[in-house]
């Protein structure tokens, strides 16, 4: 029928890593009861503003980009209302709990957190869970919980140093060409070696390395020195 879709309503994944890489996954990843009805993408930058006691203001400096942060909110509904049967709310917060927040002895501290949902692939680690309980049976068993999150981006020290170095030859770099920019200049800029020129041009599938336009995007792949 026209206007009714078919497809599968894509749930937020929760995936733990027992490793600054997210090479090694630490068991099945979560999925969320209910998918967040928003979230916050936080970016910052980072400035040193230092004057002299009396000094006029002077224009900051900028000191480094800061770490993304990600927040949100999910409800866990246990009356049915959701589903067609009761589910334990207790259990997937705890099941949740473990995955981004509980102390692991075997890795001496918590979990690495991928978050995956539409174009969201967010690696991070948590920074604050408050769990409030809003709903309850006879008993006080929790029904319904409302749990705030915040996660803070985590990249690997390794990769943090390659990127203070903006043109670091161990990184990928994608670089739209700009006007009267050539393939040995442009390797001269990222791996101050004009001579790559070839592997780039390669690499991108050009037969000429002359042939490029202005906008077009190129990658520039690590180079072994």
């Amino acid at each position: 029928m026209a206007g009714i879709s078919t497809g599968f309503l894509k749930k937020m994944q929760i995936q733990a890593y027992s490793d600054p890489e997210f090479s090694s996954t630490n068991g099945s990843p979560i999925s969320v009861m209910i998918n967040p009805t928003r979230y916050t993408h936080k970016y910052a930058i980072k400035y040193n503003d230092t004057n002299e006691c009396g000094a006029n203001g002077a224009s900051p400096k900028f000191k480094k980009i800061a770490r993304e942060e990600v927040n949100f909110e999910l409800v866990f509904d246990g009356t049915g209302a959701v589903s067609l049967f009761e589910t334990d709310v207790v259990t997937h917060i705890q099941n949740l709990k473990e995955t981004v927040y509980t102390f692991v002895g075997s890795q001496h501290e918590p979990n690495y957190v991928q978050l995956l949902w539409g174009t969201m692939i967010f690696n991070c680690r948590l920074t604050n869970m408050e769990v409030s309980y809003t709903l309850f049976k006879p008993s006080g068993t929790p029904l319904r919980a409302r749990v705030n999150l915040s996660f803070i981006g985590f990249t690997d020290e390794d990769t943090l140093a390659k990127l203070a170095n903006k043109s670091s030859p161990d990184l990928t770099h994608i670089v739209t060409v700009q006007a009267g920019d050539t393939l040995p200049l442009m390797c001269y800029r990222i791996y101050n070696n004009s001579g790559y020129y070839l592997k780039v041009a390669n690499e991108n599938g050009l037969d000429d390395f002359r042939d490029i336009v202005p906008g077009q995007k190129l990658i520039f792949p690590p180079v072994s020195k």
